[in-house]
């Protein structure tokens, strides 16, 4: 079966990979350059796509200009510091960008043949994230079902687990983790201190899997 994965070069889309590789799946990466504060993570993506030696191919996708009022598409608009979970993490939310990822994705599946989409939510998004919650993953499967001639199928194995959950599974197929890249600040080293490096260090302890990341600063 051959699927099309969306790759952003973190943490659950790398342990996506080398679980559908283990699964016997041929897989081809599609990443997005969509005007990203955190760009350097498309640069983690292809090391990863390298590593594994998977096809990747990389998409423009202007939601800087369409989608301007999150984090991570103004440089106007500060990185918080803290807890994913903190309501201040909304202001990281790309509006509607899983779908018009997964829109995307589904057409190049459709074009080069692919039966699946597969993208990486797992739970610990579902609070901030609408685009990661069940009934989304739920409502785009059945539009992918019915968007072509053949029903193209959305895997999203991961909606039910925990990061911590995704970095024990991806640590025991072997997964590059010392290539990925979370941060939201978008440096060369991860600030430490952003909702996503707090989300990557406790993931990595509560797992049990050594950290290979290296952090500016470490926050309590």
């Amino acid at each position: 079966m051959k699927t099309v994965l969306l790759l952003s070069g973190g943490i659950d889309s790398t342990a996506l990979a080398v679980d559908l590789l283990a699964q016997g799946q041929q897989v081809e990466a599609i990443s997005f350059d969509y005007g990203q504060r955190h760009v350097r993570e498309l640069e983690a993506a292809r090391a990863v796509a390298q590593c594994l030696n998977i096809p990747q191919i990389v998409v423009a996708l202007d939601l800087a200009r369409i989608a301007p009022t999150s984090s991570q598409t103004s440089r106007e608009i500060p990185v918080p510091k803290g807890h994913y979970a903190d309501e201040s993490m909304r202001i990281t939310v790309v509006p509607n960008r899983n779908m018009c990822m997964l829109s995307l994705a589904t057409a190049h599946a459709i074009a080069s043949g692919a039966e699946c989409v597969a993208y990486a939510a797992h739970k610990g998004d579902h609070a901030i994230y609408p685009d990661c919650r069940p009934a989304f993953v739920y409502a785009m499967e059945k539009v992918m079902a019915l968007c072509d001639y053949e029903p193209i199928r959305l895997l999203a194995p991961y909606a039910a687990l925990s990061k911590a959950d995704i970095v024990l599974r991806g640590a025991n197929f072997g997964a590059p983790f010392a290539l990925t890249y979370s941060c939201y600040a978008g440096e060369a080293l991860h600030c430490g201190a952003c909702g996503t490096c707090v989300e990557r260090r406790e993931a990595f302890q509560r797992a049990g899997v050594l950290d290979p990341t290296a952090y500016e600063a470490v926050t309590a």
